[in-house]
């Protein structure tokens, strides 16, 4: 057991964060070379993108017993993950423009092949944005606004139809995502080798100042995260539902540690159904519904962690993103936490996901992760406490 822990992805990675480190900057002319190693791992990761999204809210949303339950619980539930994950995210660019990390320094150069295209804000445009004309093209295309849109249609309609096809279709889905989960095990897995290669190349293109910078990064990430976790979802809980969330929280505390522990909301989710039902005065029923539901789809840590750092990135690559493409970031980071998996490290694929979406070069990523452990198990644990505190408060408003 100890061997195994001690050979982990998350030990083996911060090893190879260091090492990389080191090669890119006392050979910088190979680091340059073996750059496409790291391009390789981050494919892997974009390619994990759209099958996972696609499956993930699929079954999250058809896993609903009917039109019934839709109406009462899910409804519910949904509105609530949607709410706090779009409230974690505002709150993210917010305390983000009042610290402003990053800001002037220029320290990541952006590739010559990389272009920032900006737009002017135009609501027919952004409104027209989510509707696809053509699923495939969108599909073919990576276009992630608009499959998010067709899946939730997709999956609302799939509880409309007799239950022997909905079955059929609920299993299909179920079995792709299942799949997908674990490629995104096999493909995180190879991240100490994917993380070596980029920090390596990042260091010899860079230099070693963007790492020392990182500290304002971090600092801001904490601080909203604490934020989000002690006064907004506290907040939603006391004005909501009527309820004194400190005191929820200090019966269900057990679950939120080990989601820091662990940085894993699926692997937390048997421990936060047992102290919900047992502890915190949730049903079975709501804790059954609601607590795997949010351990798929309600990710506030995730959310609020990407959008910062995507606004960090742009800032030390001395790109000053629009309006338009700031609502482009709260518009996808939102709805792309539902897709994220909750295995640790899975916010990676989603973040080369916003990243592409305001074209800010993927690479910058390289910089992120070495970071990204430690700001997993914080994050996570804000996850876990979002799903708890809502299972609380559906079971209030019921």
């Amino acid at each position: 057991m100890a061997r195994k822990k001690l050979f982990s992805v998350e030990n083996l990675t911060l090893i190879a964060i260091g090492a990389g480190i080191a090669f890119g900057y006392f050979f910088p002319a190979l680091s340059t070379e073996l750059k496409a190693v790291g391009d390789i791992y981050l494919k892997l990761l974009k390619m994990l993108i759209i099958p996972l999204v696609f499956a993930s809210i699929f079954i999250a949303i058809a896993s609903l017993s009917g039109k019934e339950e839709l109406k009462s619980i899910g409804v519910k539930a949904f509105l609530y993950y949607l709410s706090t994950t779009a409230l974690a995210v505002l709150l993210g660019i917010v305390i983000f423009h009042l610290i402003n990390p990053g800001s002037g320094e220029h320290l990541l150069q952006i590739p010559q092949n990389v272009t920032i295209e900006k737009k002017e804000l135009s609501l027919s445009d952004f409104l027209l944005s989510f509707i696809p004309a053509n699923i495939f093209e969108a599909l073919s295309k990576g276009a992630i606004l608009p499959i998010i849109f067709f899946t939730i249609l997709f999956a609302v309609a799939a509880l409309f139809i007799q239950q022997t096809k909905r079955t059929v279709l609920y299993n299909f889905f179920d079995s792709i995502n299942d799949a997908m989960m674990v490629l995104a095990r096999w493909v995180i897995a190879l991240t100490p080798i994917g993380v070596f290669f980029l920090i390596a190349a990042t260091v010899a293109k860079n230099g070693l100042e963007p790492i020392f910078e990182l500290y304002s990064y971090v600092l801001t990430v904490l601080l909203a995260l604490m934020f989000h976790a002690l006064v907004t979802l506290p907040s939603i809980g006391y004005f909501v539902g009527r309820f004194n969330p400190y005191r929820y929280f200090l019966q269900i505390k057990e679950a939120p540690l080990i989601a820091f522990s662990t940085a894993s909301s699926s692997a937390t989710l048997p421990v936060s159904l047992e102290v919900a039902e047992e502890k915190g005065g949730v049903s079975k029923k709501v804790a059954g519904f609601v607590l795997p539901l949010g351990a798929t789809i309600n990710m506030d840590g995730t959310a609020l962690y990407e959008s910062i750092a995507v606004l960090f990135i742009a800032n030390i690559s001395g790109v000053e993103l629009s309006l338009a493409q700031q609502i482009t970031i709260f518009i996808t980071v939102t709805f792309a936490s539902i897709g994220a998996a909750g295995i640790p490290g899975a916010g990676l694929i989603m973040m080369t996901m916003v990243l592409d979406s305001v074209g800010l070069p993927v690479e910058a990523i390289a910089l992120i992760i070495t970071v990204d452990r430690f700001l997993d198990m914080f994050r996570t644990a804000v996850n876990n406490w979002g799903d708890l505190l809502g299972a609380k408060l559906i079971q209030k408003v019921l």
